[in-house]
């Protein structure tokens, strides 16, 4: 049985005879394909390349041009997101060196994130050098016993969905900030959902552990609720006590990160090309443009070229955190930047180029590219789609964020979700997030930055989160009749399992006469009994029951015409690729290949 033809890839002209040997067809193939055409053609003549585009893809096979091959390869292995994931994957084991870890602090709005992280910043900034800090740059190292800890500062988890939303996973460890008193709010669950569609591990901080109203067994069971069982209750999630206006149990969060750290071993190449993610973007009187990148991978140095999206520019002056002058900095290493010749946004993937003559000729591609409406690499995110995202050896899981309008409602909806059977163990259902209330744009980020799907069932979404999830590719579905809503995702994980296909015959020949043409070969006259002949189907030639041959068509006559199709009833001339064997009685099966619905 033939194989699907690889893509083929053709210059702006190229001869008759290149044209054949690069389909491995004979010469006299292509020049009748051109003559169907209404075009006469010698074996050493040009033809340009739409041209020669019909013949191959009438020969079954898909055509590409250099110059669409040259610009996809260049802009897509700048643009692929995210960049240094990608150049990570790469690199030799040999090569990757421990990092420090990188950390975000997320939780509700009054529960003492900033505090705490004034705390680190006062008390173990390299050992006493906080007094030198000039400026903030939205990240800082901070030390204990000897190792370095990068730490985020971010406004929360808004932020931190929205830089996964644009393809930047910056962070190696969350920390959870909850307060003693106040315990588990919805912002928190919120929060921790997040972190947890990130798939990055958790820490909780129980900070204002010094208030009376401290209530840590309260928390422990709120957290409990959520997912989070703390490890004083055996579960799997650290909890440390700390008190940020006390100062207290600070070493032992750092420990815990430590430790944390040294399980994940975050790892990176040092002496490769930098890549990594912008933290924020500002102007500033006397420097211009500034931009805060965090390194992931490879060494940044004064004077390399930064291609940022559609920005670029060399790096003319580089400051550590502490707003001191640096001439490099290496993975995990939080670094602000001048020399861009725009402003770029939080998220961004930053790679080092050769030159600025170089970067400006991406970026002339890129502005071509979306001057012509070609999108690199477009989000899809529907349960229509999920088959298509899937790649070979990946998990299968389908995403849901699940909204309802009262909690009566949501949790059978989430029980029922979870106990779908699809009697196959290929595919997962993962609920991101379930919670009741409209949909917001909060929802619409998660959902982006994790390839999810919204489920509503009796709520709307606001008009900003529409317009979020018009600009995100983010499918929202709502429903008022609940089986609709199960029906749905059930046909979403049937097509996530891997496809069945079969072969569905369209109709049978008989072979009554043989002709042999110079030049051309044999060819099987035939009378049509049943169905009809296809020239895209696939053939099986039987003889006194026994299969001699599966393959493909090559021609398809009737009289002295080429036709797509024959039906019951007429009399035609058939060529089946790779076979000439052909002897009167012979049965011929013509079928196609479709693909089964699982259930």
């Amino acid at each position: 049985m033939t194989t699907t033809k690889a893509p083929i890839q053709l210059p702006n002209f190229i001869s008759v005879r290149e044209l054949s040997e690069l389909m491995g067809v004979s010469p006299i193939n292509v020049i009748k394909e051109l003559m169907n055409n209404g075009i006469m053609a010698n074996i050493n003549q040009e033809i340009d390349f739409d041209t020669a585009a019909i013949v191959a893809e009438e020969m079954g096979y898909e055509v590409i041009s250099e110059s669409q091959q040259e610009a996809a390869e260049e802009v897509a292995d700048i643009t692929e997101q995210p960049r240094w994931r990608q150049v990570l994957a790469s690199e030799k084991e040999t090569d990757l060196q421990p990092r420090p870890p990188v950390i975000t602090m997320l939780g509700h709005v009054d529960h003492g994130k900033t505090s705490l992280l004034d705390v680190i910043r006062e008390a173990r900034v390299q050992e006493g050098e906080a007094g030198g800090i000039t400026q903030h740059i939205g990240a800082y190292q901070a030390q204990k016993s000897g190792q370095l800890i990068t730490f985020l500062d971010t406004p929360g988890h808004e932020a931190f969905t929205a830089m996964r939303a644009r393809g930047a996973q910056a962070t190696d460890i969350a920390i959870l900030v909850v307060a003693a008193d106040d315990g588990v709010m919805p912002q928190t669950k919120e929060a921790a959902d997040h972190a947890r569609a990130a798939r990055v591990p958790i820490i909780v901080a129980m900070n204002k552990i010094d208030l009376p109203a401290a209530n840590p067994n309260k928390v422990f069971q709120q957290l409990s609720e959520i997912g989070l069982v703390p490890d004083e209750w055996d579960g799997d999630t650290m909890v440390v006590p700390v008190s940020a206006k006390q100062k207290l149990g600070i070493d032992d969060l750092l420990e815990g990160i430590l430790l944390v750290a040294e399980d994940i071993k975050p790892r990176a190449n040092p002496n490769a090309s930098a890549t990594g993610t912008v933290l924020e973007a500002r102007v500033e009187r006397g420097r211009g443009i500034m931009a805060t990148l965090l390194v992931q991978n490879g060494t940044l140095k004064h004077g390399d070229t930064l291609l940022i999206g559609e920005h670029y520019g060399r790096i003319k002056a580089m400051f550590d955190f502490l707003g001191k002058n640096t001439k490099s900095a290496g993975p995990s290493t939080p670094v602000s930047v001048a020399g861009l010749n725009g402003m770029p946004q939080a998220g961004d993937q930053f790679v080092v180029v050769k030159s600025e003559k170089d970067a400006r000729k991406i970026v002339a591609e890129l502005q071509e590219q979306s001057r012509l409406g070609v999108v690199v690499a477009e989000r899809k995110v529907s349960l229509e789609d999920f088959f298509n995202r899937l790649q070979e050896g990946e998990s299968k899981t389908l995403n849901l964020i699940v909204k309802a309008d009262v909690q009566g409602s949501l949790e059978p909806i989430v029980n029922s979700l979870k106990k779908i059977d699809i009697n196959n163990e290929e595919v997962t259902l993962d609920i991101l997030l379930a919670s009741t209330g409209n949909i917001t744009e909060f929802d619409v980020m998660l959902a982006s930055a994790s390839d999810a799907v919204i489920l509503g069932f009796n709520v709307d979404a606001d008009p900003i989160a529409r317009n979020a999830a018009n600009s995100e590719q983010v499918q929202i579905n709502t429903y008022n009749v609940i089986y609709k809503l199960f029906e749905d995702v059930e046909k979403a994980m049937r097509g996530m399992l891997a496809p069945v296909y079969t072969d569905r015959i369209i109709g049978r020949a008989e072979v009554r006469e043989v002709f042999r043409i110079r030049s051309v070969g044999a060819i099987a006259g035939s009378y049509m009994r049943t169905g009809e002949a296809r020239r895209n189907a696939k053939a099986r030639l039987i003889r006194q029951n026994k299969l001699l041959f599966d393959g493909r068509v090559s021609s398809l006559k009737h009289h002295a015409d080429n036709v797509r199709e024959v039906r019951t009833g007429f009399e035609f001339g058939v060529s089946l690729d790779g076979w000439s064997d052909y002897q009167p009685g012979d049965i011929i099966e013509f079928y196609v290949t479709e693909r089964v619905e699982q259930s």
